[in-house]
């Protein structure tokens, strides 16, 4: 069995040594352990840290792209690689790397398809109340959204099988952590935690500037997520509440003319037509959103035979053997003579010069 641990990273020269001297080089289950870093645009020496230390395997990113498309490549390049499990954790070493073997477990006995490490929350120091408070009502709505029952929906450090990435797919810009459960859940994938505790804080995250970024593009996230799975819920609900608050005005305006003055209540038609109207633009939106999902299904399936196509046996890169082209790929690298002229040809027979085009006969041949 196949590991790839893949670590994105921003600048995170000071703090990669610890990450890449932390993660385990065996694992009971596990045949082959190779690390992956994602380079996310970083300006420091970060890519030169991580070839100091042993690594290999590299994607490059020329500007930040965000954590949602360097998980998306390195899923793709590990996968290319014949990765049988991929665990993502994070430059900045605020995972405990010497966990990957307890977070794998789970996936290599075959339990589960995502293991995603529970960092208990609530017993993390740095973190203020208001912050442990709203991790758990994330944690909470996620789960509502997924249908799962995960103390950390927010969690990065998590292992996921082969079957499991090529079922998924990540279309968000900002975070593919809450996308990813709500995928899984809905698509019946097994996912469990593991506790785990965080090492101290290293440096303010890049990912936001403040909680209430974050929540908000979290928020957006999760709601978008929810509605490509559950489109009903969601304009049926609100076609019903429309429904609920145009009949009010309606049954006020009826009781009114019953009692001989409802010419000076019109208002309550105006109100009651315009949340009429309402719930039946919310009915027309669930038609619509519903082919949508049927549609969205359907392509799901044909991209998932794609995948598999795409990382059959017969194409697996082996990752042991040297790719100087990927070396070259990043301004880091010291550069590397190679040839540029392609070697003579060797000559043609006379025979065949003869016949060549625009070769010119010799004075014997016109004789």
């Amino acid at each position: 069995m196949r590991l790839f641990i893949q670590v994105p990273c921003l600048n995170e020269e000071e703090t990669l040594p610890l990450v890449l001297q932390s993660i385990p080089t065996q694992i009971d289950g596990i045949d082959e352990i190779f690390v992956l870093i994602v380079d996310d645009g970083s300006s420091d020496r970060t890519v030169e840290v991580a070839r100091e230390h042993g690594v290999e395997h590299f994607v490059f990113h020329t500007r930040n792209m965000g954590l949602a498309r360097s998980f998306r490549d390195g899923i793709d390049y590990a996968l290319q690689h014949g990765a049988d499990i991929v665990v993502n954790t994070d430059g900045d070493n605020q995972y405990p790397q010497q966990r990957i073997a307890d977070l794998v477990q789970p996936l290599v006995r075959g339990e589960a398809d995502i293991a995603i490490g529970d960092r208990q929350t609530k017993t993390i120091a740095h973190f203020s109340p208001f912050k442990k408070m709203m991790q758990a009502v994330g944690s909470n709505v996620v789960n509502f959204a997924a249908g799962t029952d995960l103390p950390d929906a927010a969690s990065g450090f998590r292992a996921y099988s082969r079957e499991a990435l090529i079922r998924l797919n990540v279309v968000t810009q900002f975070s593919y952590c809450m996308e990813t459960i709500i995928q899984a859940g809905n698509k019946r994938l097994r996912i469990a935690s593991v506790p785990i505790t965080t090492n101290a804080k290293t440096r303010e995250s890049r990912l936001f500037k403040n909680i209430f970024q974050h929540m908000g593009r979290s928020g957006q996230a999760i709601m978008r997520s929810y509605i490509m799975f559950k489109p009903h819920v969601v304009f049926l609900t609100l076609a019903i509440l429309f429904l609920i608050g145009a009949a009010i005005p309606f049954v006020r305006f009826l009781v009114l003319t019953v009692a001989g003055v409802a010419g000076d209540h019109i208002q309550s038609l105006v109100l009651g037509s315009s949340l009429l109207v309402g719930a039946l633009l919310c009915f027309a939106l669930l038609v619509i959103s519903d082919m949508l999902h049927t549609n969205r299904t359907l392509l799901e399936d044909s991209l998932e035979r794609v995948k598999l196509l795409q990382y059959s046996p017969d194409r697996i890169v082996d990752p042991t053997e040297p790719r100087p082209q990927e070396l070259l790929s990043h301004p880091s690298t010291p550069l590397i003579e190679h040839p540029t002229k392609l070697p003579p040809k060797p000559p043609l027979p006379p025979d065949e010069l003869e016949m060549a085009p625009g070769h010119a006969p010799s004075d014997s041949g016109m004789r």
